[in-house]
């Protein structure tokens, strides 16, 4: 039942993409996964869990189980769960089974009919939303010499 010895499946899986990116391409937050505090990754993330607090990332999937607190702010964002708090995006999808408390700035746009919003929509005509404006000046910031 237990062993010592890896799954060479595994092994060569992890190894493989560890090699070729230097790190994973996305990191989950399973359904038994609670954080409080504010998350930014510099992958793609999916939230399953619970979170309480501000999170940016690259691309964002949410659960349909899963319930954000705070601020979102991401390239993409792909809502099923609940969230209270504002998103900010370039491409937002809010699926059927999606609940949001909070304003939503977005460049493009999908609701799937049976999606609840409580809040208002904010076309960003194009405009880089201000909190992934500022992730991109932070880091592409150059030290003075």
């Amino acid at each position: 039942m237990f062993s010592k010895k890896p799954d060479n499946a595994m092994a060569k899986t992890f190894s493989s993409t560890t090699a070729r990116t230097g790190s994973t391409s996305f990191s989950v937050l399973g359904t038994d996964t609670a954080i409080t505090g504010n998350i930014v990754a510099s992958v793609d993330l999916h939230i399953d869990g619970r979170v309480t607090g501000d999170i940016s990332c690259k691309s964002l999937v949410q659960g349909d189980a899963s319930e954000i607190a705070g601020a979102i702010s991401a390239e993409t964002v792909r809502i099923a769960g609940f969230v209270r708090g504002s998103i900010s995006a370039r491409e937002v999808v809010i699926l059927r089974t999606a609940r949001i408390e909070g304003d939503v700035s977005y460049d493009a746009l999908t609701i799937e009919q049976g999606a609840r919003l409580e809040g208002r929509l904010n076309p960003n005509g194009g405009q880089i939303p201000p909190a992934i404006a500022q992730l991109t000046d932070e880091s592409e910031l150059v030290p003075a010499e």
